[in-house]
């Protein structure tokens, strides 16, 4: 029996740009330098390398060009001559008109108007297929239609006096502008951050002598991040280069930031093994136009350690920054005028926000308006506070809304983690479990790793990690959990409670400390330690040897986390 269509049919992969080309002509002189060219810009390119060409083109590749977002069209002198260009060719003029796809024609060696009316050498080749189906004068009619309407597509020349590789970057440079423009909207599903991103663009067109420095700055689930995220991929095509460091604080913390500095160099110079103090690596930098977002930065050594001297850049080169604390920037001498400070959201854009995560698509129910208000006004503009405690309260009765505004109350208003506490008390005991074991040990560390160990604990991982998602406490990105720091920072409070049950010790002097009382050990159920921060490591493992009550421990040297985890079950 043959396999069903679903289980036989492999997922189709989705390309931003489909290449239709004749392989005998550029495959690997012109074509094959596109690619790779595109590649590089991290732009998925489909060039059919491994398929055997016969008369009939396959379903599978059509859907590929129906799938992708821009086709370009390598004419050459022998493009007409075969038939499975042609059966592409009409595929993209069909898509072209159907689908709104771009078609970008490159006119490698022969005439415009001689791929539109098919003459002198391009239409010898057309020629010939015309004598091989001739049998078929309507499919004949269908290619000579699609050749005239790609000829009449703006595109490029390229002849004997062409400089192929600067050809090659002025359009790959257009095609990333014009993938940039059919991306969805920078702030679809964004509140109130397009006045900010306009008021950052307009500080870009100061004028600088040397790297170009920009500020963001404000209290933590302000959206800083959201708002430099949002301007890096609105300017990144205008950048032979750009990198967006994420959490440089975190990173620094917990892995060192020789990672984060390999990584950086390694994108921005092309080169796998760079090494900045070297001339000519510092060369290389002085020649590349660069964008590069350094978040969540707390101390200006970081940026040192990480690229020694911003100045080492092209004068063309942008930096962004983001901190909370605007000394930082001072200390990264960012001029006053090119700082800027991320207020909370005004009233209307934060009763939208709060709206999106409390009644998702719909009205709020008249009952619950004055309930939303005061949720609102408690959150104070702040993004994270209104998402999460929207989210807290989706879905729930009217009593469930009453006792949490009323816990809010209480405490201060303006105290962010209050909000966020309330999230945190709603958790079923599991899930409260799994936020703290994630808070301590996981953040950032592979969910099935995660879902793994925590079901040795009998833990109901998978559910929890749902629930938890649910409610914006933590997120799942390229299958990493991940928090905001504001929660963790919320989440290590809690478990360092006296009343917390289950005591968790990730800092290596609570850790150190406690070991040197084994009565204080009695109270540890699980450890996550970066074993060359202390010197006595022998104490530790003779320590946790008698112990019999540790649900989980992790002992791990931070340079070599990222390949030599060590993970041990009780």
């Amino acid at each position: 029996m043959a396999a069903s269509s679903s289980s036989a049919t492999p997922q189709l992969k989705n390309y931003d740009v489909f290449l239709s080309f004749r392989g005998e002509d550029t495959r690997y002189n012109f074509t094959r330098h596109l690619y790779v060219a595109l590649c590089r810009k991290k732009i998925e390119t489909f060039m059919d390398d491994q398929l055997i060409r016969g008369n009939e083109i396959s379903s599978s590749l059509l859907n590929t060009i129906k799938a992708s977002k821009i086709s370009v069209i390598i004419f050459s002198q022998n493009y007409a001559s075969s038939s499975w260009c042609l059966q592409e060719l009409e595929q993209i003029i069909d898509c072209m008109k159907t689908k709104q796809q771009i078609v970008l024609p490159i006119f490698y060696k022969v005439d415009a108007s001689h791929v539109r009316r098919q003459k002198e050498s391009f239409g010898k080749g057309f020629a010939e297929l015309q004598d091989r189906f001739k049998e078929q004068p309507e499919m004949l009619q269908r290619w000579e239609n699609a050749l005239n309407e790609a000829a009449n597509q703006s595109g490029w020349p390229i002849d004997g006096k062409t400089s192929e590789p600067e050809l090659i970057d002025e359009i790959s440079g257009v095609i990333l502008k014009r993938l940039n423009k059919l991306s969805p909207s920078d702030y679809k599903g964004l509140v109130g951050v397009e006045f900010s991103v306009n008021k950052i663009e307009s500080l870009l067109h100061k004028g600088s002598n040397g790297v170009f420095k920009i500020g963001i700055w404000g209290i933590g689930g302000i959206g800083r991040t959201t708002i430099a995220r949002v301007v890096y991929n609105k300017i990144l095509s205008q950048f032979e280069r750009f990198y967006f460091a994420d959490n440089v604080r975190e990173q620094s913390e917990k892995n060192g930031i020789t990672h984060l500095k390999k990584e950086l160099l390694s994108t921005i110079l092309d080169d796998r093994d760079p090494n900045i103090g070297l001339t000519y690596t510092r060369e290389r930098l002085k020649k590349q136009k660069v964008l590069i977002i350094f978040d969540d930065v707390t101390f200006s050594q970081q940026i040192e350690d990480l690229i020694e001297n911003l100045n080492l850049l092209s004068s063309e080169s942008q930096i962004i920054i983001t901190t909370r604390d605007k000394q930082v920037l001072r200390n990264c001498d960012v001029d006053d005028a090119c700082m800027y400070k991320v207020e909370g959201l005004r009233e209307e854009e934060a009763h939208q926000l709060f709206n999106q995560h409390a009644f998702k698509q719909n009205p709020p129910i008249a009952y619950y308006m004055e309930l939303s208000k005061k949720a609102v006004e408690y959150s104070k503009g702040v993004p994270l506070a209104l998402k999460v405690l929207g989210s807290n309260l989706f879905s729930k009765e009217k009593e469930f809304w009453e006792s949490v505004i009323n816990k809010l109350e209480k405490g201060p208003p303006s105290n962010v983690l209050n909000i966020l506490r309330v999230s945190y008390d709603g958790l079923e005991k599991d899930e409260k479990e799994i936020f703290l074991d994630i808070t301590c040990f996981f953040d950032g560390e592979d969910r099935d790793l995660v879902i793994e160990i925590l079901n040795a604990c009998d833990l109901y991982a998978k559910q929890g990690i749902e629930v938890l998602i649910d409610k914006c406490l933590v997120l799942v990105t390229c299958n990493r959990i991940t928090m905001h720091d504001l929660l963790q920072e919320m989440g290590k409070k809690i478990a360092q409670d006296d009343d917390c049950k289950d005591i968790r010790l990730w800092h290596h002097m609570d850790i150190l400390k406690v070991c040197r009382n084994y009565k204080g050990c009695e109270a540890v159920r699980s450890i996550n330690l970066d074993i060359s921060k202390i010197s006595n490591a022998s104490l530790i493992f003779h320590v946790l040897s008698k112990m019999d009550n540790l649900r989980f421990f992790r002992l791990y040297n931070s340079e070599y986390r990222f390949n030599n985890p060590f993970l041990r079950r009780i």
